[in-house]
């Protein structure tokens, strides 16, 4: 029916043209030339006529010019030369799309395993049955460039783990079993060590004036206390191990020098928390010590400070043996009384830092030989700065 109504405007169409072609002809207005080749007007009548009624035929044979279905647009594997008439890319459209149109580019970024090509709208006919031979080449060249790189990273990965697989294996093939049974000298001394090394650092502390009775290549605790004196003489960090620096300040003579200069003197160093013997003014030995702390505390029902008073002082009183705090704040040994309660003591505990509560603690074996060896007793003078 579709096909008559548009044969009949065909016809009438060309009536209406001769019928004003005879009009401006009866007027004197000279028909219009020819063009040399052109087909006479009833020929392209016919021409007009052929190709309604064929393209009438072609519309029958799609099932009267329906849209085709979805599942034929997704589930086709046909080759690319299948027709795109309702792409996007295929030919312009009245109403222009809202979604743009699929580039080579995009689809090498895409993370889809399956190499569709064209766009990430899964719902899109004419995308999901493909744009086109060069939509394709350009999705197989993309999906091929990242099946090499996702081969290239898996190939580092694998060298990769290879790699650190391997080298433990060399590790253990170059040193064997005997590395195991010959661990290597660690570069510094601390408590516990023994050996020539030790025995050298011992003679040479002893040698500067440290205080060391005895060179028996061990490092113990006396050893310890001379390493602390060493490193507060040095102005080193005071951790009682022998490092590099440590080992330089051995090596350099370093030792703290006298404020008096006659006679017989206790000198006790707050800053650097240093006991020194001195005579004449030469330091004949450097002793560890710790004094007060400055924090306060209560004894007795009384609030006191730990503050160890400076200036020049001499000893007053002293007892031969271990003797009790009045305040109940520990024993002492052997103390030497030099202001109000405040002593120079043998003590179990020397830190490198202040800890007491204002005495003077030095080790139990110093003090015997400050009072033994050194001969200090009543009157020496105790000089604190």
């Amino acid at each position: 029916m579709r096909v008559m109504q548009r044969v009949m405007r065909v016809r009438s169409t060309g009536a209406d043209r001769t019928a004003a072609e005879q009009a401006r002809a009866g007027q004197g207005r000279p028909a219009p030339a020819e063009v040399r080749g052109a087909a006479p007007t009833g020929t392209r009548v016919l021409g007009a006529l052929g190709a309604v009624v064929l393209t009438a035929g072609f519309l029958t044979a799609c099932g009267d010019g329906e849209e085709p279905s979805d599942a034929a647009g997704t589930g086709s594997s046909a080759p690319a030369e299948s027709a795109p008439a309702d792409s996007p890319s295929a030919s312009p459209s009245d109403s222009p799309s809202t979604e743009p149109e699929a580039t080579p580019s995009d689809d090498a970024g895409q993370d889809e395993p399956d190499g569709d090509a064209g766009s990430g709208e899964p719902g899109d006919d004419a995308t999901a049955g493909g744009s086109g031979q060069g939509d394709d080449k350009a999705g197989d060249k993309a999906d091929d460039k990242a099946g090499d790189e996702g081969d290239d990273a898996q190939g580092d990965g694998k060298a990769d783990s290879r790699g650190d697989d391997a080298k433990p294996d060399a590790e253990n093939d170059g040193k064997g079993d005997d590395a195991e049974d010959e661990p290597e000298e660690p570069d510094h001394l601390a408590y516990g060590a023994s050996g020539e090394r030790v025995t050298a650092l011992q003679e040479r502390l002893k040698d500067l004036g440290y205080f060391i009775t005895s060179v028996d290549g061990s490092f113990g605790s006396e050893t310890q206390q001379a390493v602390f004196a060493l490193q507060k003489a040095g102005g080193l960090y005071r951790d009682g191990v022998v490092g590099a620096r440590t080992e330089d300040a051995a090596e350099d003579g370093v030792v703290p020098r006298a404020r008096t200069s006659s006679g017989k003197a206790i000198e006790i160093d707050i800053d650097r928390q240093l006991v020194l013997a001195v005579e004449n003014g030469r330091v004949v030995r450097i002793i560890n010590a710790s004094s007060g702390n400055g924090e306060t505390y209560e004894a007795r029902g009384n609030r006191y400070t730990a503050y160890t008073p400076r200036g020049s002082f001499a000893v007053y009183r002293q007892v031969n043996g271990m003797h009790s705090s009045t305040l109940e704040l520990g024993d002492m040994w052997r103390p030497l009384f030099f202001t109000g309660g405040i002593a120079l003591h043998g003590s179990a505990s020397v830190p490198a830092f202040p800890a007491s509560h204002g005495c003077v603690r030095v080790s139990n074996s110093a003090m015997d030989w400050v009072r033994d060896s050194w001969g200090a007793t009543t009157g020496t003078p105790v000089v604190v700065y």
